[in-house]
């Protein structure tokens, strides 16, 4: 039996210039799927909003305030103009995470230039928070410190930030989905080889041990482990966005 781990598969590749394409893999049609059950959710769950709330309503008041929660403590209050930033990058690494479970689509996490993107989102928005905060000339003599000798080692620094953090959100989940297709192959093996000696050949073709086990490890990769790398992700995010975004005074207080 042999086994193929592939990446995304391409669905659409226009060409627009020789040396440049329009691709459509499964990448992307997972993340617009996502984007769009997403923005379709926060859709009803914030209209017709009421003074009494009804179950759904609480249960949503209830998800916004425990990410200012969050913001609050990890960031601060003068931080909670980012987020919705946040809250958007959590749920579209876990719910890009599980929509591999589906059977049809692939984890949108599982491809690398999904994480890299958000990575260098967060990594501009630090940077661009650091040029306003201390002017463009400053944050760039900043590669300086503490001492001159000392630029490569800050510049490499400033890029192995968003690549760490690109390559552990990717590399936790597609790795998860390696082990979940070879656990499965493997079950497959072992019934075949268990049930060899039953003359009936429909009875010794089924894969019994591929019931029920592989959903045990795909709630772990899937689930927990999506729920994981999308909570590190984030807080990683919000430590790095916090620290070139310090309080002021008159907001400190």
């Amino acid at each position: 039996m042999n086994i193929e781990i592939n990446g995304p598969q391409i669905y659409v590749d226009i060409p627009i210039t020789e040396n440049f394409s329009f691709t459509i893999t499964q990448t992307t049609v997972s993340s617009f799927v996502v984007m769009i059950l997403l923005c379709t959710a926060f859709y009803f769950l914030g209209r017709n909003l009421t003074k009494r709330p009804g179950k759904l309503q609480v249960l949503t008041e209830k998800g916004v305030s425990m990410l200012y929660g969050l913001i609050d403590e990890t960031m601060g209050k003068h931080n909670y103009k980012f987020a919705p930033y946040i809250g958007a990058l959590f749920l579209s690494s876990f719910f890009g995470s599980i929509i591999g479970t589906t059977g049809f689509l692939r984890s949108a996490t599982a491809d690398l230039s999904t994480t890299a993107t958000w990575a260098v989102v967060t990594i501009v928005i630090v940077w661009a928070s650091n040029i306003k905060e201390n002017g463009f000339f400053k944050w760039l003599k900043s590669f300086t410190e503490p001492i001159f000798v000392m630029t490569p080692m800050n510049i490499i620094s400033e890029v192995a930030t968003p690549a760490s953090m690109a390559f552990r959100h990717f590399g936790n989940v597609a790795g998860g989905s390696v082990l979940t297709t070879l656990i499965y192959t493997a079950l497959a093996l072992l019934s075949n080889v268990l049930l060899s000696w039953i003359p009936n050949q429909f009875i010794a073709s089924i894969p019994i041990f591929q019931v029920g086990i592989p959903a045990v490890f795909s709630l772990y990769f899937d689930f927990f482990s999506g729920a994981i790398q999308a909570l590190v992700f984030s807080m990683l995010s919000m430590v790095y966005i916090g620290a070139a975004n310090p309080p002021h005074d008159e907001e400190a207080k």
